[in-house]
């Protein structure tokens, strides 16, 4: 377990950058591959742990063009995928069946997560980033901002 140690800190820390700044996310199973879809709850967990509470996630299960060795139900996946708060669709990439409409989807549904937000401080003007003034007229004033510590290399 002792030699364990360095190895979960330092995956602990590459999976917390990983996540960083997340604003959506794919959770990609296989619906002939059960245990793929037994994975999700742990990965939904990992995400959930590492990220903003408002991130958009979609579950996804892929190879539905597979209907002859499917092992999870459509409606089991929807049932958790409701459960969970997640939007779910099914695709292919082999016959590129929903492939673009998951991207979209979340891409849509991240647009409206940053609007709200952005409407909800718009409200509230001091809740704004403050930015600084840099004026580039000069090189001296380029020097100055890198001596701050902005952009230096």
């Amino acid at each position: 377990m002792l030699q364990l140690y360095p190895l979960m800190k330092r995956y602990r820390a590459i999976t917390s950058a990983y996540y960083r700044g997340a604003v959506g996310a794919l959770l990609v199973y296989d619906v002939t591959r059960h245990v793929t879809f037994e994975n999700v709850e742990r990965w939904l967990k990992e995400l959930r742990g590492h990220t903003d509470s408002n991130i958009v996630i979609m579950l996804v299960g892929n190879k539905a063009d597979l209907r002859h060795l499917r092992a999870v139900s459509t409606d089991d996946a929807k049932a958790f995928a409701e459960r969970e708060n997640t939007f779910f669709m099914e695709t292919s990439a082999l016959e590129s069946m929903n492939v673009e409409n998951a991207f979209t989807e979340v891409l849509t549904q991240i647009h409206h997560v940053v609007s709200r937000k952005a409407l909800e401080v718009g409200d509230d003007p001091a809740a704004l980033p403050k930015g600084r003034t840099i004026n580039v007229g000069s090189k001296d004033d380029v020097s100055a901002v890198k001596n701050a510590g902005c952009c230096s290399a």
